[in-house]
């Protein structure tokens, strides 16, 4: 086994190759064309702690590209700049709806630990509605709850989180949303 310099993952491609990297490099590649209007030291500071982040905290030496986009984005967001990657402007052409992957929120907390990921989808229901949007929409309900159970096959004990995930998403909409009127769709 080879050993990784300290500020490099191993990144995961869709196809399943592992290629190391430094966050630097990847967050240039995540953020693409609106790199110019960031400051580089707040893009580079927040590619480092998103390292610090799955490397520390949670003590893993590779995670996909998905990953590291969404906590880089997230951090950007959570220091006031509005970053999509490109991926994420496809999923959603209407500007009227807002989409969530659950599976990447539930990638973020990993298995088993359900309670990180209520907080964790709470915050993205706080940040989308803060959009403004008229339908905020999660996909992936099926493969978050599998990943959060750790379970190949769907189960009884899939249903009843499933039904937990959509109950805690309507409760969060009750508590957050103020005169706005917003939908929420999850599948």
């Amino acid at each position: 086994m080879i050993l990784l310099r300290q500020d490099c993952l191993v990144f995961k491609k869709a196809n399943g190759e592992g290629v190391p990297g430094s966050a630097k490099e990847f967050a240039v590649d995540v953020i693409g064309e609106a790199l110019g209007m960031l400051d580089e030291e707040v893009v580079k500071n927040a590619a480092e702690a998103v390292l610090h982040y799955f490397k520390e905290e949670l003590g893993r030496t590779s995670i996909t590209i998905g990953e590291f986009s969404t906590a880089l984005e997230e951090t950007l967001r959570k220091l006031g700049y509005d970053i999509k990657s490109a991926k994420a402007k496809s999923a959603s052409k209407d500007p009227g709806v807002l989409t969530r992957d659950l599976r990447e929120i539930a990638s973020q907390s990993g298995i088993g630990y359900e309670l990180l990921f209520f907080s964790l989808l709470r915050d993205e229901v706080r940040d989308g509605l803060g959009r403004s949007p008229q339908i905020l929409r999660f996909l992936g309900l099926r493969k978050c709850v599998k990943h959060l159970l750790g379970v190949k096959k769907w189960n009884g004990r899939c249903q009843t989180l499933s039904d937990q995930i959509v109950e805690y998403l309507r409760t969060c909409m009750e508590a957050e949303k103020e005169q706005a009127s917003c939908s929420l769709l999850v599948f």
